[in-house]
């Protein structure tokens, strides 16, 4: 057992996304950030936090308006600077329009959203919202992270390399998780949630360019035959990026999705800390005897199966 295993217990064309299983540990292993006063409640609900981790992605073809909550193309703008490309979404309306906003992505502005959403939460003391806000601020978070949701460049598609979007978010943390360094500090206040919300982007976006050159280069090294290979899920056998492949480029990533996915646990941590104090730190032993009644569980399944009737209605299945 790995010492992150031994302090934190259970470390488990449409845009792709993180895979569930990243998100779903950043989520669980953000609780292990927080203070003594947070923990008793975020503990107690700690596999809501997991399991609706995901619930952002089963929503964004389902709910108008959730894609673009996800990325923000960067790219698509040819000047990033606050003062082309205003860090607050009112006045990044009134320049560009909310088509056009929504068109190249709003993750930043999500997440301030998001935000401000959880404190109002933590003020009115309601535990259901608190769980529900928590887990879906820290999907953003997570995806704001990720060097493929800054660009209009996502799966490698203008450049020959699709599909690179599910191996560098969903095979690489799936095959090395285990080993990754989760250990992150204890969760601080954020200052500037909207100033960290952009420099979370930016810092991803720093990284693109090595997501996208090192696979380029591999493959050239070592070809296509060698770079997929067949693996057996679920049943299904899949094509899939070759395990040597995968080891290769990770390697030469050099703990890039490792520091992505830490840097993603100590953010959400840190929201979700930020957000309780700016409630007025309330008392959350009292929260912490919350349970979802079996109406609440009723109305959790119902709005779940709502998405994919939804979703099953708007998409054809080919």
């Amino acid at each position: 057992m790995r010492k992150e295993q031994a302090i934190y217990p259970g470390l488990i064309t449409h845009r792709p996304v993180w895979g569930f299983y990243a998100h779903q540990q950043i989520n669980r292993l953000a609780v292990f950030t927080l203070p003594v006063e947070m923990m008793p409640f975020f503990k107690k609900h700690i596999s809501f936090l997991t399991d609706n981790a995901v619930n952002p992605d089963k929503r964004r073809y389902a709910v108008v308006g959730e894609a673009p909550r996800h990325f923000i193309d960067l790219d698509a703008y040819a000047d990033t600077s606050t003062t082309t490309l205003p860090r607050y979404y009112k006045e990044a309306t009134d320049r560009y329009g909310a088509d056009t906003l929504a068109l190249h992505g709003l993750v930043p502005w999500q997440i301030q959203l998001t935000k401000y959403q959880l404190t109002e939460a933590f003020k009115q003391r309601d535990a259901r919202k608190i769980l529900r806000i928590a887990a879906d601020l820290g999907h953003y978070i997570a995806d704001a992270n990720v060097p493929l949701h800054t660009t209009r460049n996502y799966n490698g598609q203008l450049t020959n390399q699709q599909g690179i979007h599910g191996f560098w978010e969903s095979r690489l943390p799936e095959m090395f998780a285990t080993d990754y360094d989760f250990l992150t500090g204890q969760a601080v206040y954020v200052q500037s949630p909207q100033k960290a919300a952009w420099r979370a982007v930016f810092n991803a976006n720093a990284a693109l360019d090595s997501v996208l050159r090192f696979e380029q280069q591999l493959t050239q090294e070592m070809g296509e035959a060698r770079k997929f290979g067949f693996e057996e899920r679920n049943g299904i056998t899949a094509k899939v990026y070759s395990a040597d492949f995968s080891q290769k480029y990770n390697e030469r990533l050099q703990g890039q999705v490792e520091r992505q996915m830490r840097a993603s646990v100590k953010m959400v941590g840190d929201f979700w800390y930020t957000c309780w104090v700016d409630a007025g730190q309330p008392d959350l032993r009292v929260l912490a005897k919350y349970q979802l009644t079996d109406q609440d569980q009723k109305e959790e399944v119902e709005e779940k199966k709502g998405w994919l009737k939804r979703l099953f209605s708007a998409r054809s299945e080919d």
